[in-house]
């Protein structure tokens, strides 16, 4: 596969060089007309009610887990959870473990079967206090959850990555021990793998599924979709394609290649990691071309890389996406309908090698022309 990617690699570079200059720019889409619409990798069927759903998700007060108690979240006590009870008599403590039955109930003491299921430790603690005290004078009691196990969320795929020495986690159930997000899910889980898809993260929940951009909430801080975790949710953190998501810079800069779109999420890390602009690059006429399928006419970005680096000018710095292409030409390109008809044999053998060979068989077609 390397020596694939340096071979096309250095067949655009011969094909970039033969460029003929014209005297009017390409007229493509400005950049800074279409940024606020672009995302870094947003999927076509989260859906704008999805958005709004997630949104609600991650502002819940209250689900299966826990309560919010004058503002603070408590946990829902439920059957298989561990009490430890510890009973004060003057200066002597006496500490007791019991378990939630399947029923939900518990006996301590005096009192059978007390129904705890559902209650908080605050709600628990009352409602025995107040049955012990038929028996004894001012009980004085404490309850701590010692072991949660009523609750739990599924996670699977790619997590994993660190592993600590108190705490051996990786794909498989967790337990859940009061209110906790995605995010604290996913760090309970050892953190996503280096091959993980964070942009495509599925969240199952009741035989529905939601997909949640995690880079955007980790690097962007889109904390609305850091939804809260309820009982028996599903998260599946998937593996990247095979060749992870790429964007090629190519043309005016000093290192031409491909790059993982990790590293180069918007055009200024592009042109950072390809070591920035050539002396003969003409940067306002920087071209970001996008969403090419056979059959159809890819879509061209214009972008002034100037104006990023001399002016301050973010609207400018486009996010980019899988499969980008982006290029700093060294002369002004013509007709923009004859570029992208020259340009098609070129994005068959970039992104499709397969229809390329079948089309075309040899590279004599790999030009760009004015």
């Amino acid at each position: 596969m390397k020596g694939s990617l340096f071979n096309y690699l250095c067949i655009l570079v011969l094909c970039m060089s033969l460029s003929n200059g014209c005297t009017e720019a390409i007229q493509g889409i400005p950049v800074k007309d279409i940024q606020p619409a672009v995302s870094s990798g947003e999927l076509p069927f989260r859906t704008p009610a999805m958005k709004k759903e997630l949104a609600q998700m991650s502002r819940v007060t209250e689900n299966a887990v826990f309560t919010e108690k004058r503002g603070y979240p408590e946990y829902k006590i439920g059957a298989l959870d561990i009490l430890e009870i510890t009973s004060r008599v003057g200066s002597e403590y006496k500490t007791d473990t019991v378990m939630v039955r399947s029923d939900g109930t518990i006996s301590y003491a005096f009192v059978d079967d007390l129904a705890v299921e559902g209650l908080t430790l605050s709600e628990v603690d009352a409602r025995l206090s107040e049955r012990l005290s038929v028996f004894i004078r001012n009980p004085r009691i404490d309850i701590v959850v010692k072991e949660f196990k009523s609750k739990s969320a599924l996670v699977m795929g790619e997590v994993g990555a660190f592993r600590y020495a108190h705490y051996q986690a990786a794909s498989g159930r967790i337990y859940l021990n009061g209110k906790m997000t995605l995010l604290d899910l996913v760090v309970m889980a050892g953190g996503y793998t280096k091959d993980a898809d964070i942009k495509k993260v599925k969240l199952i929940r009741r035989d529905k599924s939601y997909y949640i951009n995690l880079y955007d909430l980790v690097y962007r801080g889109e904390v609305e979709q850091n939804v809260i975790i309820d009982d028996g949710d599903v998260i599946d953190v998937p593996e990247l394609p095979e060749y992870g998501e790429r964007v090629y810079v190519l043309g005016e800069v000093n290192r031409q290649g491909v790059y993982s779109l990790k590293d180069v999420p918007d055009l200024l890390a592009a042109l950072s990691f390809a070591g920035s602009y050539t002396r003969r690059a003409v940067e306002e006429n920087t071209l970001i071309i996008r969403g090419y399928q056979p059959g159809t006419k890819p879509l061209i970005l214009t972008a002034d890389v100037g104006a990023i680096l001399k002016k301050g000018d973010i609207s400018q710095n486009v996010p980019l996406m899988d499969g980008d292409i982006v290029y700093i030409p060294r002369k002004r390109i013509g007709d923009i309908n004859e570029f992208i008809l020259n340009t098609v044999p070129l994005l068959d053998y970039l992104l499709y090698p397969g229809r390329y060979r079948d089309a075309y068989g040899s590279y004599e077609h790999l030009r760009f022309k004015d």
